[in-house]
Order: structure tokens, then sequence, then C-alpha cells
């Protein structure tokens, strides 16, 4: 027999009766039950209760026995009584009564419960990280985590990919995060970077004919936290082609991530039609370039219906340039206590407030209050009929704008009975993003969001440059080596008006794709550069490798990178990415089980020529 175990803790059944088996594992609990001890014994692929009574030979050692002791056992497995099967595990008609037990590896007091579903603060979960690992859910996600991966490549491979290695330790890259720096000993004074993607890379590939490169590659940025985002490093398929269009990528990607959505989805539906929506319209309709469109809300421009109204807010906004008024439907969201309560999201959010219309059958206040009469009148004549019930708008905005204005809202936006719509005004971009959000929390509490569904849509027509209201200096809004629509003869004209061919891909209100058709053109991607204040010796200086490659015939090519991190994070339903990563930094990028940031030795200050410089 093997020295640790014959079986898996998932592997015995009803056909392994009377045989003599070990196994090995963790003590998942013990249940004492009044002479009898049972422990259920886990390991990586399930669980099997053991067993065993006075009569056990063992039964001294057994008793000694406490939770996430790591032990092997041998036993006879027999049958369990059919009222006593545990349907919930294949392990559940058979126990194994112990005959032989050794301790492998004795635990202390644990300081977080592997048993149960108990919630520990996550800086605790993060410091004893190999043991919040033991717990049923981490095991779960790591898994799907290896097996996404597996499938992603299969896929990659079934397309024709091959699969490639590009450096760790490089140049630094344009991604638009900081580097992670890597001081050099043999050469002080001088840096290396960790590669905040293999851009560069994967495009000298393409200029070596390699035509189809895929790799599941370790991404290094030093950005903010966020729950979706980790503070250091993350893993991304990333894929690039030569002589494609837009289009064939999305051919491409489209079915290896559906199928990884399919496999490990867990019977939500798929979509599989994917839109194509401009990066204009996505910040019109949804507030956001990574919409959610689980969410049927689409916003609208209502910016006439308040110009020269009596709503003074709006109409004075709307005499300055680049304003304008946009409204949320907000379908079933037709009462007062959920408008206030928007309102005052909309607060909370830092704007002074959302305006709002909502649209109800009418009241005998309304009635009493247009004709003149007391409320007991009112109440009389619509209960005779001698006053037309039917629907009236309310809210502030409905009695400063007049009916008229406020029924061709209704109509625009398609609105009815038990209906509302909300208003922000001004410069877009000072209020989109509140927006959005809004949206968001309008569709979750309204019950208008499909929580059964993976919805995509391919983000599209991302404008190239952006420019700084204060300095008015024009940078790249998005990724400087993207191929401009129109070549060259677009960068003749307004910079703000030239749009790129690049893309993101959206899915449940997060980004999971990111990618462009490459600017290969030397003289184009110069200009490019020249506009937002490079000139020609930066660019040489910092791209150097990848500008001297494109004077010897370079391809057109193009590409994208899915992040790996993300997408199990929506396959598993974490909202926090921590939850799928092995072994994660904190929110404040900190590694509290290996102590990191950790302070340099003077001698390894010294060997690279550094020195730390105090700060006040």
């Amino acid at each position: 027999m093997h020295a640790y175990r014959s079986h898996t803790c998932a592997e015995l059944n009803k056909s392994n009766v009377g045989e003599t088996v070990r196994l090995s594992g963790w003590v998942h609990r013990v249940r004492d039950h009044g002479g009898l001890l049972f422990i259920d014994l886990r390991d990586h692929y399930g669980i099997t209760q053991v067993m065993a009574d006075p009569d056990s030979p063992v039964f001294s050692q057994i008793e000694k026995v406490r939770s996430e002791w790591c032990i092997r056992i041998d036993g006879n497995v027999m049958a369990r009584d059919e009222s006593l099967v545990n349907s919930k595990i294949p392990t559940g008609e058979i126990e194994v009564f112990i005959r032989d037990i050794e301790v492998l590896g004795a635990s202390n007091e644990l300081p977080l419960m592997v048993f149960g579903d108990q919630e520990y603060p996550e800086e605790t979960r993060l410091k004893y990280r190999y043991l919040d690992l033991r717990r049923e859910k981490l095991q779960n996600n790591m898994k799907m985590r290896s097996d996404v991966v597996a499938s992603m490549r299969r896929r990659m491979w079934d397309k024709g990919f091959r699969e490639f290695q590009t450096p760790i330790i490089t140049a630094s890259s344009p991604e638009g995060a900081r580097d992670f720096l890597v001081p050099s000993r043999l050469h002080p004074g001088k840096f290396y970077a960790l590669p905040q993607a293999p851009q560069q890379f994967k495009q000298l590939i393409m200029v070596s004919g390699y035509d189809k490169y895929f790799q599941i590659a370790p991404c290094f940025r030093d950005e903010d936290p966020r729950a979706d985002r980790s503070p250091t490093d993350f893993y991304q398929l990333d894929l690039e082609m030569s002589f494609v269009t837009q289009q064939d990528v999305f051919d491409t990607i489209q079915p290896v991530i559906t199928g990884v959505f399919e496999e490990f989805g867990g019977g939500r539906k798929v979509d599989q039609t994917w839109e194509q929506i401009s990066y204009k319209d996505a910040a019109l309709w949804y507030g956001s370039d990574k919409p959610d469109l689980r969410n049927p809300i689409k916003m609208q421009v209502v910016s006439e219906h308040f110009r020269d109204s009596g709503f003074a807010i709006f109409a004075k906004l709307l005499e300055q340039d680049g304003t304008e008024v946009r409204a949320i439907p907000a379908p079933k969201g037709g009462s007062r206590k959920f408008c206030d309560r928007m309102n005052a999201f909309a607060q909370k959010e830092g704007l002074p407030g959302m305006g709002y219309i909502f649209w109800r059958e009418k009241t005998a206040d309304a009635v009493a209050q247009e004709l003149g009469i007391t409320v007991k009148e009112a109440q009389a004549k619509l209960k005779s009929g001698e006053v037309a019930g039917g629907m009236e708008a309310a809210g502030p905005l409905a009695k400063n704008i007049g009916p008229e204005r406020t029924e061709a809202i209704r109509q625009q936006l398609g609105l009815g009975m038990g209906d509302a719509a909300f208003f922000l005004g001004g410069k877009p971009k000072a209020f989109e993003g509140v927006a959005g959000r809004a949206r968001n929390v309008i569709g979750e509490e309204l019950g208008l969001t499909d929580k059964d569904r993976f919805a995509f849509a391919w983000i599209v027509d991302f404008p190239i440059y952006e420019q700084d209201e204060e300095t008015g200096k024009i940078d790249f809004e998005h990724n400087p080596f993207s191929m401009p629509q129109g070549g060259m003869d677009a960068l003749e004209g307004n910079p703000l008006e030239v749009l790129g061919y690049q893309y993101d891909l959206a899915c449940n209100g997060y980004e999971l794709v990111s990618g462009a058709i490459r600017n290969h053109r030397p003289e184009i991607m110069f200009k490019a550069f020249e506009i937002a204040g490079y000139g020609k010796d930066e660019v040489e200086k910092r791209f150097g490798g990848m500008v001297n490659a494109f004077q010897y015939g370079a391809p057109p090519h193009g590409g994208c990178a899915a992040g790996i991190d993300r997408i199990v994070m929506l396959l598993a339903d974490e909202a926090n990415i921590r939850e799928v990563i092995m072994f994660p930094m904190n929110q404040r990028a900190e590694d509290l089980m290996m102590n990191a940031p950790s302070e340099a030795q003077s001698d390894q200050l010294m060997e690279l020529s550094l020195r730390v410089i105090e700060q006040d």
C-alpha cells in the first residue's frame, strides 16, 4: 500500500465496502456521539467520513485529534445505514472504521476556522491566506481559475495560435500606469522595468513573421487598488495577429470568451450577439465605457424640453456652451419615496441632486387644484366620472415646465403610468459618471437588471486624444500605439476628432478585453506622438526597439488582451477580485503574509549603488 493513501477522500463508494483503505488529509471537523467519534476527513478532492468506537485499537489516539490536524488513517470501508446516507457528497454511502492512525502534522489553535462560512476581517484572511485557501469556496474559486486558463489555452491552440513567452525584465512601457522599476547591479544607476503588458514584444513578434501569437501573460502595474483591480500584478490572455482588421480580432476572440463563459458560467445565459457601440454613444446612453447591458435603461438627451422653460436651473445652464440635460428613464419607479431616495443618492455622489418627474393616477388633490374646488368635491367628481381620472405628472420639475413639455418628455422616453424619469444637467464629463452609477442603482432597485445573464458589447471608436481643460494640453486618451482611423490624413485635422481602431469588451459593467489595430507605419507613429507633445527623439529613445523594427517591413497587425482575474471573478460571482487570486495584496498593496514590501538591507542597497533618502 502507498505510504499515504490508497484513495483520495472523494473516491470511495459502495463498491469499496469491505476493502481496507488508506486515506490522508485534514480533519475538517470532529463529532463525539456518546462514545462514537466521527471525523470528516478532507483533502483537495472531497470529504470522507471516518469513525471509531472504543473497540478501535487507536481510539485513545483518535480522541486527541483536533480540527485541521493533518492525519493518515487505515481502516475498513463500511456501508452506511440507508437512513444515514449523505446524498450531498460522493462518498455519502460509506464510512471508514479506523484501525490505525498517524498524525502527519498537528495544528495549533486556528486564527480562523476552515469549517463553515464564518466571516473574518480581510486582513486576518490575507495574513493567514494558506488557511483561508483551505476553505471550500476559495478551493473552488482557485480550481475554476486553473480550469479557465486551461480552457483558454486549448481554445487558442485550436484556432491555430502558438504560445510564446516574452521577457519579464524589460524597459518601460506606455500602458498608462506606473512602472515597477528594478535596479540593475551590473549597470549602476540604471533600471529595468517589469512589463505593464507584453505590448511591444507581441508587436515585434508580428514583425518577425509569426502571424499568430498568444500568451497567458503576467502584467505588472503600480496602480491604486480597487475591488476589481489588483494593485500590483495580474494575468491576461494576450493575443496578436498579422494582416487583420478590427472585425477579424472580434471574430477570433468572441468564440473563445463565449465558450469559456458557457463552460464555467453555471448555466447562466451567455449573449451570442455582441453589439458594437461607439465610445461616444456608450457615454451618452450608459454614462460609462463599460456598460452593464443586463440593465435595459438607456439615457437620452432632453435639453430641448428645458431650454427657455420655467425650470430656471436647467434653462440658465443650457445657455452655456457644451452643456446638456440628460434623462434616466426609470420604468416602475413612479413613487415619490423612490424618487427622493435617488435624489439623495446623487447628493451623496457629490452633485446638488437629480430632478425627477413621475407619472401616477390622477389624485383628488390635483383635480381640486386644477378646478378650484375642494378635495372632497374633487373626490366626488372622480368617483362619479364627471371628471376623468387617468394619468398625471408629479414632482417639482413637472410643475415648473408645464404639462406640454412634461408630456413631450414622457413620449420621448416611452414611459407611462407608474414610471419615473431623473434628470441631470451640465457639461457631460461633470455628471456622466454619476449618471451611469445612478442608472445601475435604478436598474438594481427596480429589478430591471437580469442577474442570470452575461451581456457583452464591444465599445469602439475611442478618441485617440483628450484635452486637459485647465492647461489645454493634448495627450493620449487611450492606447498610443493604435492606428488612427483615416491614417495620416486624420492627423492633419482637429486632434480631438481623431478616432482610433481601438476597442474594449464590456461585460456586466466590467472591462474584460482591451485591444487595437496597431500603428505600424513609422511616419504615422511619429506624427501621432508629435501631436501629444512627444518629439521624434523621445519616441526613438523610449520605443526605439519597435520604431527600428518598423523600418524593415512591418505588417499590419492587431490584437487584444483579456483579463483572466476579472473573467474568473465574474464566473465565480464575486464582487472582489482578491477572492479569485491565490495570494493577493490588500487594499494598501501590502502582502501581510510575506511582509512585503519590506525594507532593503544596507548591503543590498550598496550592491545596487542605491541609498534611501528619508522623506519629510
